[in-house]
Formats: structure tokens, sequence, C-alpha cells
């Protein structure tokens, strides 16, 4: 029987657990189980109904699946320059944010006039609606126990992106 050289049947099943080719690339030590976590998470769609659902009485009639959702693919438009940040405060309240409350927020896109956004001010990190009155910026809270932010030369500000959505807990 012959040493070494190609075997039939031998080697890594073409395709592996990724069902691709696959490559080699070094990565720090302690971004190990991040990237593995990563890259064994597969897509999680979860069954949507076509009804919206009633606060009165239940419609029978109502049982139609319309498909699959994936929450990544609904809250996420930017993967690569989305973060997640915890609300602390009851300051935007009238925008439906609550203490605790996690924010999806969007680095990729410009502010608005109107856009919820999340500003460090002088070195503290804080969300506001961001408004914009010719050369005026103010950074206004949804609360009236709050005064709004106007923001002055002199004020350190870097917005670091806007609220895209708020995932709430009952």
């Amino acid at each position: 029987m012959p040493k070494g050289g190609k075997r039939e049947g031998s080697g890594r099943p073409k395709g592996g657990q990724y069902g691709e080719k696959t490559k080699t690339i070094r990565i720090p030590v302690s971004q190990e189980e991040r990237i593995l976590k990563f890259v064994r998470n597969k897509e999680y769609a979860l069954p949507i109904f076509a009804c919206g659902v009633s606060a009165g009485f239940p419609s029978p009639a109502d049982d139609y699946l319309e498909g699959s959702l994936d929450l990544n693919d609904y809250l996420i438009r930017q993967p690569a320059a989305t973060f997640f940040v915890r609300a602390k405060g009851d300051s935007m309240i009238g925008a439906g944010i609550h203490d605790g409350d996690l924010l999806v927020v969007d680095r990729s896109a410009d502010a608005k006039n109107g856009n919820v956004v999340i500003a460090v001010i002088n070195g503290e990190l804080s969300v506001k609606r961001y408004l914009r009155s010719g050369k005026k910026v103010s950074l206004v809270p949804e609360n009236p126990e709050y005064q709004p932010i106007i923001i002055n030369e002199e004020d350190d500000v870097r917005l670091w992106g806007i609220v895209t959505n708020v995932i709430h807990s009952l």
C-alpha cells in the first residue's frame, strides 16, 4: 500500500460545517469567543402574522401567517455602523425612551432636524432630540422637567449616531 499522497475519500469534506470554502486567519486570542459566536450565529427568523393584534376582542379570521421576521434585519440598517446603548434616566420619556431601554444606534446616518441622537456633550453621553434652527443647534429632552441644551462654539459636542429603534421591556 502506498504511503502519502491523495487518497479517495480522505481529508475534510467539501464545504465543512459552513457549507462553503473556508480560509485560515489570525485573530487576537482575546477575541476568539466573540468571533466564534458571530460565525456560529445563524439567521433566526420568527413567525409574523399578517393581521394586527386586537386590543379588544380577538378575531379567529385573523389566523394568517405573513411570513417570518429576523430581528437583525428589522432593527439594524447598517450592521457595521450599528451599536446598542442602554438609556439612563427619564429625560426622553415623551419619545418613548424609558430608563433601562436598549437603544439601537446607527453611526452611518447624518443627523437631521428632529432626529433622536446619541451625543457626547463635554465628555458626557446623552440621548436627546436634535433641533437646528439656522446656525443654532439644540439638544432637546422629551420631558418638561428638563431644559434644552443649547450648543455653543466652546462646547465639545460629538454626535455618535441616530437612534433608529428602542427595545423596551414590559
